[in-house]
């Protein structure tokens, strides 16, 4: 497991009060965080999958209704943590491991807080070569350990990874944060930032497009990888900017995904059907290329949803 110099200290095994105020509570599956102003944030132990984000006394991220959150598969929606590999893919090491990798699947330790106030509380998770299942360790045979840290503020949410390899030979990787933001209706959704960025767009064969106009637009199916896109990126609705998406500099890309009517029906944990037009997923990640990790070293890169 990933060793830092300020470890968090242990969770209670409850409940526990923060700066007076801010809260957390542990559940035998899952970890919600509180602050004293309503906001909260509901953490899945199964994938470290982020479930639920409340600010403003409304849900600001989609979660199907079919999704499966007992741990037996990837739940749909909300963010759940894409590691090792982004997609699927036909050689290498990463080739046998399931769809976007192993960490969305495997269960990881809670490490405890490592800072609180009366407006911020920030919890860390753990997963280490230790904690995946046989049959992914053998298919991907690094020593790692990864910490991924959520942070729940009034305005923001925060999600930060930080990937060591503990072993003695170099591994590549990609990750991405596969953030599933909650709108009224996608038809009247635009997102900014991209004018001028090239895109691979899945939905023509992997094609290499730049990006023209001011906004990006759903009205189909839409599945773009952004290739170096600017630091941050806008969510309008209606002509009212509703989320920010900010990276940190190690996180490169933005894919632009819903997969529209026809694509949705053909995932059996997607409901309701209509749901896709209340979802754009926006993901911010390090996926257009590979990343190279030398023994002992460490990658961190995160993102920030702000309001």
């Amino acid at each position: 497991m990933v060793e830092r110099s300020n470890k968090p200290g242990p969770l209670n095994p409850t409940s526990s009060t923060l700066a007076d105020t801010a809260t957390f509570e542990t559940h035998s599956d899952r970890v919600k965080l509180s602050l004293p102003t309503g906001e909260t944030a509901e953490i899945l132990l199964h994938g470290a999958t982020v479930i639920s984000w409340k600010a403003g006394g409304e849900e600001k991220l989609w979660l199907s209704e079919k999704a499966v959150l007992d741990g037996s598969k990837a739940v749909r929606g909300g963010i759940p943590l894409v590691f090792p590999v982004f997609g699927k893919t036909t050689s290498g090491p990463t080739s046998a491991l399931p769809q976007h990798g192993f960490a969305r699947v495997s269960k990881w330790e809670v490490l405890g807080k490592s800072s609180a106030s009366a407006t911020s509380i920030c919890v860390d998770f753990g997963l280490g070569s230790e904690n995946v299942i046989v049959d992914f360790r053998k298919q991907w045979p690094f020593d790692f350990g990864l910490i991924y840290s959520v942070t729940l503020t009034p305005m923001s949410l925060e999600t930060k990874l930080l990937v060591r390899n503990e072993g003695n030979q170099a591994f590549d990787f990609q990750t991405l944060f596969h953030t599933y933001l909650r709108v009224a209706d996608v038809g009247n959704v635009k997102v900014l930032g991209l004018k001028g960025v090239t895109y691979r767009d899945k939905t023509q064969g992997g094609a290499e497009i730049k990006e023209e106009p001011e906004a990006v637009e759903v009205k189909g199916e839409i599945d773009r990888m952004y290739v170096q896109a600017p630091g941050e990126v806008q969510v309008e609705e209606s002509g009212k900017t509703v989320y920010t998406v900010t990276r940190t500099e190690d996180v490169k890309d933005v894919v632009v995904w819903n997969p529209w009517e026809n694509a949705s029906k053909n995932m059996g944990d997607f409901g309701p059907e209509t749901g896709y037009r209340n979802m754009i997923c926006v993901e911010a990640g390090t996926v257009s290329e590979w990343n190279t990790l030398e023994p002992q070293t460490v990658w961190e890169g995160g993102v920030t949803v702000s309001l």
